[in-house]
């Protein structure tokens, strides 16, 4: 079958999207090469010093119980160095790389950001990667985390209504299979889901993906590979728990509210338009945003584009509605 013809990418996008190429992919990533790839990501991912030297905030490593049967996890809490008037709205982050790559140190870099403009209190999470735990392991880790956060609010000083699950790429997915998670067992209620360019279906069969692949920021190849190390076996079988694949949920009804963004010109544009449109059709809450030439997390390489302060304003605006942040 021949491929689709790629949606172009927006011209102010393109030195952005060579960037996070040349800097993100040197070793193409395939089955055998998880492992280096993992030990190439550690060398570009500063650590919480070097993110939050001079910054006005204070973090802290923890070690928190993990799902029952599983090992302890590993959090990160960043608060603002402000003093909070009340409970402080927060967000467990939860990191991308395919779920087989990178460390929760891949999102603290929002959570800084969050804390000194809106006094957020943020906690990232160290789950497991595949292959070595097929999901749904990174699902329940995260889920614990969350948990945990809504257990420990009056130590964290934050408050339990207004706790958002965040990610980008694969922590977009896993955001969306916390949201599960917790409707489906009376757990923590979500204020909400920030889903970024999320990864949703292990299938991986739709226009966009094959109209990716072989090029762009996370091709069809990358995520054929990552979605083999997670479902293994159970790959593209009724086995794959919603969990581990939200997009294989058959109800999405009574979820936290939404805000899905995503590149137009990505592989996993059409899966995000579709968990949209699934969220909408039970009488769901979803903010949907389908960024015109944007390429794979776009506005975290190509910041100054015109498309990328666009991207940042309509999440800033959900952000300050669904966490009823101040100024």
């Amino acid at each position: 079958m021949t491929a689709p013809a790629p949606v172009p990418y927006d011209p102010e996008l393109v030195a952005g999207l060579d960037a996070f190429v040349s800097l993100v992919e040197i070793i193409p990533l395939r089955a055998d090469s998880i492992h280096a790839n993992r030990d190439h990501f550690a060398t570009i991912i500063p650590p919480m010093t070097v993110q939050a030297e001079g910054r006005a905030v204070s973090w802290e490593d923890r070690v928190i119980s993990g799902p029952e049967g599983a090992p302890d996890l590993e959090i990160t809490i960043v608060r603002p160095s402000r003093a909070a008037s009340g409970p402080a709205p927060a967000v467990l982050s939860i990191h991308g790389g395919g779920m087989v790559l990178g460390t929760r140190f891949f999102g603290t870099g929002e959570l800084i950001d969050l804390a000194e403009r809106h006094g957020v209190v943020g906690v990232a999470v160290e789950y497991r990667l595949a292959p070595e735990h097929p999901g749904p392991a990174q699902a329940e880790d995260c889920y614990a985390a969350l948990e945990w956060m809504a257990a420990h609010a009056d130590e964290l000083a934050i408050d339990p209504d207004r706790i958002i699950a965040s990610g980008m790429s694969a922590g977009g997915g896993l955001s969306a299979a916390v949201a599960l998670l917790s409707r489906d067992r009376g757990g923590p209620r979500l204020a909400g889901q920030l889903l970024g360019c999320p990864m949703l279906d292990d299938r991986n069969e739709t226009v966009s993906a094959r109209q990716y692949d072989g090029f762009g920021a996370w091709d069809r190849n990358n995520n054929d590979t990552a979605w083999d190390a997670i479902a293994g076996t159970e790959r593209f079988t009724d086995a794959v728990s919603p969990y581990t694949a939200p997009a294989r949920a058959t109800d999405l009804s009574g979820l936290a509210p939404a805000f899905i963004e995503v590149g137009a010109a990505e592989t996993f544009r059409d899966e995000a338009v579709d968990y949209a449109t699934r969220i909408w059709a039970t009488g769901g809450q979803a903010e949907l945003h389908v960024w015109a030439g944007g390429y794979h997390g776009f506005h975290g390489f190509s910041p100054d584009a015109e498309v990328s302060k666009a991207a940042n304003a309509a999440r800033e605006s959900w952000l300050r509605r669904i966490l009823h942040l101040d100024e």
